[in-house]
């Protein structure tokens, strides 16, 4: 039997704006709920996400809360049809996967992506026999079976990358995940080779932070950044063993300045490929 989902990302950000624009006109959920022929109990759970609102009940709750401009009712609108559709991802829905359904879904629908890891290649840019290694050694009490599933899922979500519909992906790696041969020698040429592959795609673009650059904005460990287009707000990421960490709008700032900070203190692309082809050739 599968995790129990939480609210979506998407539920979330739809119903806190919801909430907000009923409270700029101070009205309660009674008076919403009178609105649309629901009980108070039934806006709340539209607001935190808990029962996604469906695009008639949004569109009749701007009218009730004065919104006339077409901007934010396009917008409001697109995001709660955007609620409802379905996307490859929610063939997963019932497994253990934490946040990473959400992660998918912001991959999806990214104008730009950015990283910075420290540790592990990010799962966008990993071979499958990679990907192997890294996920069974995260979960060690996984049966093989579930660890193949999940090692589907990574793989599924590298299709973002496709040139039709691919957003900008540019990630800052520290230079040890170079150097932490991940399953074994063979495994990690192969990796490393499959990085130079990616960087010749047009819209991907790797960065070696090196060793001699010492101490980083990020001495906390990896995390992601989601330039999203409207209506949706950008989004930092981070994981971390008590679940994943998703922030928003003005808090994913203080992401934006490390990443900047970080990029900032890279190698350039010619001389990041450089690095890793050395590192593959030091390999064998």
């Amino acid at each position: 039997m599968g995790a129990k989902r939480g609210p979506t990302l998407r539920a979330q950000w739809l119903g806190k704006q919801l909430r907000e624009l009923r409270e700029s006109v101070k009205l309660t959920l009674k008076q919403a709920g009178d609105y649309l022929q629901r009980d108070a109990a039934t806006i709340s759970r539209l607001e935190v996400g808990i029962t996604p609102a469906r695009a008639a009940d949004v569109l009749a709750l701007l009218n009730l809360y004065g919104v006339s401009e077409q901007k934010i009712r396009d917008g409001m609108e697109r995001l709660s049809r955007d609620v409802w559709q379905k996307g490859w991802w929610d063939g997963y829905a019932s497994e253990p996967l934490g946040g990473m359904l959400d992660h998918a879904w912001l991959e999806a629908r990214a104008r730009e992506i950015r990283s910075y890891d420290a540790m592990v290649v990010p799962g966008l840019l990993q071979t499958r026999e990679y990907a192997l290694a890294v996920i069974s050694a995260s979960d060690a009490d996984a049966d093989r079976e579930q660890i193949e599933r999940w090692v589907k899922f990574r793989m599924a979500r590298q299709q973002v990358l496709a040139p039709d519909s691919s957003p900008s992906v540019e990630v800052v790696l520290d230079e040890a995940v170079l150097h932490r041969v991940i399953g074994n020698p063979h495994v990690m040429r192969a990796q490393l080779e499959h990085l130079l592959g990616a960087m010749t795609r047009r819209n991907v673009t790797i960065r070696i932070l090196p060793f001699s650059a010492g101490a980083h904005a990020s001495p906390e460990g990896p995390f992601t950044i989601f330039d999203m287009p409207e209506p949706y707000p950008d989004v930092a990421y981070a994981e971390t063993r008590g679940g994943s960490v998703y922030t928003e709008a003005e808090g994913a700032e203080s992401f934006v300045r490390a990443y900047d900070s970080i990029r900032k203190a890279a190698l350039n692309p010619d001389k990041s490929a450089t690095v890793i082809r050395d590192a593959a050739d030091r390999i064998g």
